[in-house]
């Protein structure tokens, strides 16, 4: 047990000794008048004082006085013990349990709706997450991180819902946006996903990890990495692509090669508007074992005053009626 303030125990311990002491000096007073001559006019005093009764009435009463002090004193080094606020520690070792999934969005003109449609899903979405953590990278030319892996729901919810609203821009390009063109071309889905892919953190902790992956994966330009590269790397490091394909269907060859790049991470390719719905890959996603990510051991210090509490009271219930028999 531990104190947070320990010299309480001293300024009880002090109350203690100080009535103590008065009560030795009023004693001492009171024998030395009885010496001077103070005695009781009684007559034959003596022989009253040399009856058994008397004898054992006067025990009794030294007794309980002897008992009045003792309680007396319990009860005050435990009140003293409850004002020095008793604690006791506890280490604790935080674990935050969830999936990490990253919405990596493909911001040209022709994923416009595709897009709106996903954020506004997922703003519903967060009302039922607990503890996943979400992260937001979107991409044309070039990809830009919105918002890093996080499980604030608040500070994502803004976000998405700025991001969403920036699609309904007409002149003006919007801020969000400005990353995005730093490259030549369009739709560079291949860098796309491997700047998604490098956004997970705690690389070497067994997490599970997913992208939402929304492009029509038509390519204007030539990218630094491409779609087959950045699925590999995606399975290397364990993370899981689910595609949202909008024209799936009316490409064949594209389709399938999105497809392709899916399952060779262990997701799937889906079309937006099939039978296969945004929180129907998020149901899929949380089917994945989470694991637990484990932070720093802390210490934890808890006030833990009710055994001192129960004994103070006790002891101050004993003193009263102790007084009340005594009738002092």
């Amino acid at each position: 047990m531990a104190l947070a303030s320990w010299w309480m125990i001293l300024v009880a311990v002090g109350i203690v000794v100080v009535a103590v002491a008065v009560g030795l000096l009023l004693g001492l007073r009171h024998r030395a008048r009885t010496a001077a001559g103070e005695r009781a006019r009684i007559a034959r005093a003596e022989r009253l004082r040399a009856l058994p009764t008397f004898r054992s009435a006067l025990r009794r009463r030294v007794l309980a006085l002897t008992g009045i002090l003792a309680i007396g004193a319990v009860a005050t080094l435990a009140a003293g013990v409850v004002a020095a606020r008793p604690m006791s520690s506890q280490t604790i070792q935080p674990v935050n349990t969830s999936r990490d999934i990253m919405l990596c969005l493909d911001v040209s003109g022709s994923m416009s709706e595709v897009d709106v449609e996903v954020l506004s899903v997922f703003e519903e979405l967060l009302k039922g997450f607990k503890g996943e953590r979400i992260g937001l990278t979107i991409f044309n030319s070039s990809p830009v991180q919105i918002f890093p892996l996080t499980d604030d729901y608040e500070f994502v919810r803004e976000h998405l819902k700025s991001i969403r609203e920036s699609f309904d821009y007409v002149d003006e390009i919007p801020e969000h946006w400005v990353g995005t063109l730093n490259g030549d071309g369009a739709s560079l889905i291949g860098d796309g996903l491997a700047a998604c892919t490098i956004a997970f953190d705690h690389p070497d902790d067994e997490r599970s990890r997913s992208i939402i992956f929304a492009t029509d994966n038509e390519v204007n330009g030539a990218s630094i990495v491409t779609l087959e590269e950045a699925a590999g790397y995606a399975k290397s490091v364990g993370v899981r692509v689910f595609a949202l394909n909008p024209v799936q269907g009316k490409d064949a060859a594209v389709s399938e090669e999105l497809a392709t790049a899916a399952t060779t991470t262990g997701g799937a390719a889906y079309g937006l508007r099939d039978t296969t719905t945004v929180g129907d890959i998020v149901s899929e996603v949380q089917k994945q074992e989470a694991t637990e990510l484990k932070g720093q051991a802390q210490v934890v210090w808890t006030d833990t005053p009710n055994l001192w509490i129960v004994v103070l009271m006790i002891a101050m219930l004993s003193f009263v009626v102790v007084l009340w028999r005594v009738k002092l």
